[in-house]
């Protein structure tokens, strides 16, 4: 919204108002996707939560009903492979047409593989760069070219990481680190493409969340929960829910003069 319309609107912090307006969130089924789908549903949008799970985390169907009930906005899920760019398009495709508009995305699908790189094989390689990086790529120019074709100004978040910025202590993964910087340029790249056009992409990279895939790095290797605390000026590691605003920030007016930037959130780990 520009300033002076905001100078003349007497409704509280209006540019984080997203009613009526329509997103997508890649990853959404659970987690840190589900936990920002939620924050957009709060400020009334309408959210589509897509996911290769077979069906989302029962957490969903919570916020669903919040949604519809507490909030007069809706949230959806669907069901997709982020690495088929076939399947993405016509998912975006379908998801625009209902409302003629697209305003965003928020691509949080990702996963990790903790190998040394010695022992890395090819196959998880492939595995893990098809989706943080071939599937952002497909889900980013999936919802830019339905807001091409709407004529609709917005904004894309693509999940990176921290691990794009450093080496992790305690986490052997140079593919997933590796796939996390490629997001923070195709960030950059993508926003001097289309900045001209109205849409802004961003990146975040977040510290170390409590969430699966974390999980998983804690089963394999016990010790690194202790040594991520030590390490974080903050004494431990972010909620998914500790991401909401920034979700809220990234998508809505409130960040209209934001685009290739990168958001560094990791409490402090990566500021010693």
């Amino acid at each position: 919204m520009p300033a002076k319309e905001l100078l003349h609107n007497n409704h509280r912090f209006s540019e984080f108002d997203l009613e009526g307006r329509v997103y997508a969130i890649t990853g959404g089924g659970r987690g840190l996707g589900l936990s920002m789908a939620e924050a957009l549903i709060e400020a009334g949008a309408k959210v589509y939560c897509l996911d290769r799970l077979e069906s989302p985390h029962p957490e969903f169907l919570v916020a669903k009903k919040r949604a519809e009930e507490d909030f007069g906005s809706s949230l959806e899920y669907i069901r997709i492979d982020v690495r088929n760019n076939t399947e993405v398009n016509n998912a975006f495709a379908a998801i625009a047409a209902q409302g003629e508009r697209l305003d965003g995305l928020i691509a949080a699908a990702g996963i990790n593989h903790l190998q040394s790189a010695l022992e890395h094989s090819q196959q998880a390689l492939d595995d893990v760069m098809s989706i943080n990086y071939n599937g952002v790529f497909n889900s980013a120019t999936a919802a830019a070219r339905q807001m091409f074709k709407y004529q609709q100004k917005g904004s894309i978040l693509l999940v990176a990481s921290m691990s794009g910025l450093i080496a992790n202590k305690g986490m052997t993964s140079p593919v997933y680190n590796s796939s996390k910087a490629a997001v923070i340029q195709l960030g950059r790249s993508l926003a001097m493409e289309w900045g001209r056009h109205g849409i802004r992409v961003n990146s975040l990279c977040p510290g170390h969340i409590i969430t699966p895939m974390v999980d998983e790095v804690f089963r394999q290797n016990p010790a690194a929960r202790a040594t991520w605390e030590a390490e974080n000026m903050l004494g431990r590691l972010a909620l998914p829910e500790e991401f909401r605003g920034t979700a809220l920030f990234c998508l809505s007016d409130a960040s209209s003069f934001m685009t290739g930037s990168t958001l560094l959130i990791d409490g402090g780990h990566t500021a010693w």
